[in-house]
């Protein structure tokens, strides 16, 4: 990552990458494709949730590329 300092929105996703790729090592998987809690996993929700709003820093709205 680049020398600059991480906003609240991108220290969270940070947080929530970190959690979910210690799950997925727990699981011995490389993907929470490969796992069968996928669709209920409150972690891997939280996670889609983090990447949204560092996306789009708290504003709200909806994905727009």
């Amino acid at each position: 990552m680049e020398n600059k300092e991480l906003d609240k929105w991108e220290l969270a996703l940070e947080q929530k990458l970190a959690e979910l790729k210690n799950c997925q090592n727990e699981k011995n998987v490389k993907s929470c494709m490969k796992c069968d809690l996928m669709f209920e996993c409150d972690l891997r929700r939280a996670y889609v949730m983090a990447v949204y709003e560092s996306m789009n820093k708290g504003q709200g709205g909806g994905f727009e590329f």
